[in-house]
């Protein structure tokens, strides 16, 4: 991988190391007894499993009430540790449930390599979706970015066994180590440091792994983008040193495809503000993360071919980052995007929806069935839902529930801001059919209805994730860094997805 003159990377480098790990995933009826953490489910009533040799007043005594997210390790001498995991009051009753108990069992047993979680009787879940979503919970539980740790002591998951889930679970085991695959590809890519992975390694990333998982790929750098007329990216990249790059993946199922997807990623390297320089706070530190829509983008990409996607989908990364220097876009500035538009520039802070035109515009060309793209593009859609909670927004509401579907049956949880057209004046510009920035509220909307403009007449949704690209804590499933957010909902849209 070429690397800038004025960095020191070793070669040996790897800016995804999640991709070398393969972990075995089965299911069964009863334990194999391969495994040296075996995890059983409490409640806060009723019997407590035998296999746990204790009562529950031992189990109280040790702090372990059953409660949802506790977890107990039991250690045995000479023998498998056992692993009590809280399940709350009552049955577990739903997949979120199930990824967050295997999640909390798997991270109580992190020095374990070989593990297996025995689910509850009558959990309620049909088995290929139990099966899923414990693999999905433990494996995402595990995620470690090590990749520039001299020395660590994290233990990476080779072997998970779920037990009891029910009919189906040997293709839902299957299907959640590929999701939680693709999840774990959109962290590391997100956590890699801006200097470590500029849009030009990114580019060749993409070339070198995306035809091993049946995509082709292409990359365009700063010639052909001037060719090709990406004004938006072109400006946003005008201050920096690293060339700009724009990355399109292509995935064809076998068979006549169902249907077209065109799929937009964000991909700011690093964003500093540009001229219009952020402060220097714990949020401009996470900034090497304002990539993390075209890291979900192209990690879902991945997983395509091995979940038997039936669509055909092409997805457009538009890849730079965003410096001051002498030569930057300034305040006032106009630039074209690729479909002739001209945008006054208001804020160099508002540079993600100036990429994403281009991006849009592109695939506005090949006239897809529908549009969809995932961005860090405001603090205001942070402001709004949190860091748990991603903003969609779209001009066409089957296409709209579809992303809400698979938002919630991935546990990455979304919420429906409207496309407000009244608030579409704040982007009038007196000098170029219309500027970069909005008023001082209703920013998530503004954003939108700026990216609406490059998508009439096709269905679109455009996620924000900017609250939900990093944790702050381990959380369940979500260890600290970034969460890989949108992922796994792109996955299951796309292989759900109807023609609206």
């Amino acid at each position: 991988m070429a690397h800038s003159p004025n960095k020191l990377i070793p070669e040996s480098y790897d800016p995804a190391p999640s991709l070398r790990l393969d972990p075995a995933v089965s299911a069964a009826s009863t334990p194999n007894g391969g495994a040296t953490a075996v995890g059983y489910y409490v409640s806060t009533e009723g019997d407590v499993p035998a296999e746990l040799g204790l009562d529950r007043d031992t189990l109280a005594s040790a702090g372990f009430t059953g409660a949802a997210g506790q977890s107990l390790v039991l250690p045995r001498e000479g023998a498998t540790a056992v692993i009590a995991v809280g399940a709350g009051s009552g049955a577990v009753r739903t997949v979120d449930e199930l990824r967050d108990g295997a999640a909390a069992f798997a991270a109580a047993a992190a020095r374990h390599e070989s593990l297996a979680l025995v689910l509850p009787e009558g959990h309620g879940v049909p088995g290929n979706a139990a099966a899923q979503a414990s693999v999905e919970g433990a494996l995402l539980a595990r995620y470690h970015f090590n990749a520039l740790k001299s020395d660590h002591t994290t233990v990476a998951v080779a072997s998970l066994e779920i037990v009891g889930a029910g009919e189906g679970a040997d293709a839902g085991a299957v299907r959640g180590k590929v999701l939680a695959r693709s999840a774990a590809l959109a962290r590391d890519l997100a956590n890699n440091p801006p200097g470590h992975l500029t849009a030009a390694e990114y580019a060749d990333f993409a070339a070198v792994q995306g035809p091993s998982f049946g995509l082709s790929v292409e990359t365009f750098g700063l010639t052909e983008l001037i060719d090709m007329g990406c004004g938006g990216l072109l400006g946003v990249n005008a201050g920096s040193f690293e060339e700009p790059r724009l990355i399109v993946l292509r995935y064809v199922p076998e068979g006549e495809p169902t249907a077209h997807v065109a799929l937009v990623g964000k991909g700011i390297m690093y964003d500093s503000g540009g001229i219009s320089l952020k402060p220097s706070d714990p949020m401009h530190l996470a900034m090497k993360m304002d990539m993390a829509g075209s890291g979900a983008v192209m990690a879902a990409m991945t997983g395509l071919r091995d979940l038997g996607a039936t669509v055909a989908v092409s997805a457009w990364l538009v890849c730079t980052d965003n410096m001051p220097s002498g030569t930057a876009t300034k305040l006032g500035d106009v630039l074209t995007a690729r479909n002739g538009t001209t945008v006054e520039v208001k804020n160099t802070d508002a540079e993600g929806r100036l990429v994403m035109m281009d991006a849009l515009s592109l695939a506005m060309e090949e006239t897809p069935d529908a549009i969809v793209d995932a961005a860090t593009l405001t603090g205001a859609a942070m402001a709004a839902l949190g860091t748990l909670v991603g903003a969609v927004i779209g001009n066409d509401q089957a296409l709209v529930e579809q992303i809400k579907s698979a938002g919630a049956s991935t546990g990455e949880s979304i919420w429906q801001l409207p496309l407000e057209t009244r608030y579409r004046k704040q982007l009038d510009s007196d000098i170029a059919d219309i500027s970069n920035m909005g008023g001082p509220t209703a920013g998530a909307i503004t954003a939108a209805l700026f990216l609406a403009e490059f998508v009439k007449g096709t269905p679109w949704a455009h996620l924000d994730i900017a609250g939900t690209m990093k944790s702050d804590s381990n959380d369940s499933w979500r260890p600290i860094g970034a969460t890989g957010f949108g992922t796994r909902l792109l996955s299951e849209f796309i292989i759900n997805y109807t023609k609206p």
